[in-house]
């Protein structure tokens, strides 16, 4: 989890994996296959434990969508840079071509189905700059500063 936190996928070494995780190289490649069989193992365990999060953060605040939304994020966010998944989290999923951090965006706003990848994206912007070197502070504020403008129910 630390190796492909912090760093990009392309800059993980199997021997870097096996070094960190104390074992050889063949075990690695005997249960997972591959690097990116460990990456996508690796990738689901670190998305479960945010989506735990920010679904916590939804049904706290669910008296307001939009509000939830964004709570969401910065509970999110907060997650991954305490932890340091800046990395993992900040590239969409690899290979799946399904994105869980979207659907349950999307989920919070059905009335505008578009909005869960979009705001997926932008978050993930933003661990992306962190991991870059911007300031966490800044990252957390610019997604403080969006402002859902979502249809009412009728």
């Amino acid at each position: 989890m630390k190796q492909f936190g912090a760093s990009p996928f392309d800059e993980v070494t199997v021997t870097d994996l096996a070094s960190a995780a104390k074992v050889t190289t063949g075990a690695l490649y005997h249960h997972f296959g591959s690097k990116l069989g460990l990456y996508a193992f690796v990738r689901d365990d670190v998305e479960r434990r945010l989506l735990d999060r920010m679904e916590g953060a939804l049904a706290a605040t669910r008296s307001d969508p939009a509000e939830a939304v964004i709570s969401a994020l910065l509970v999110g966010l907060d997650f991954a840079v305490r932890e340091d998944f800046l990395r993992i989290l900040g590239d969409p999923p690899a290979g799946t071509g399904h994105d869980r951090l979207a659907d349950l965006l999307g989920a919070a706003v059905p009335a505008t189905p578009l909005l869960g990848p979009v705001l997926a994206a932008a978050w993930r912007a933003a661990l992306s700059a962190i991991a870059d070197g911007a300031d966490p502070e800044q990252a957390r504020a610019a997604v403080a500063a969006l402002r859902l403008h979502l249809p009412r129910d009728e």
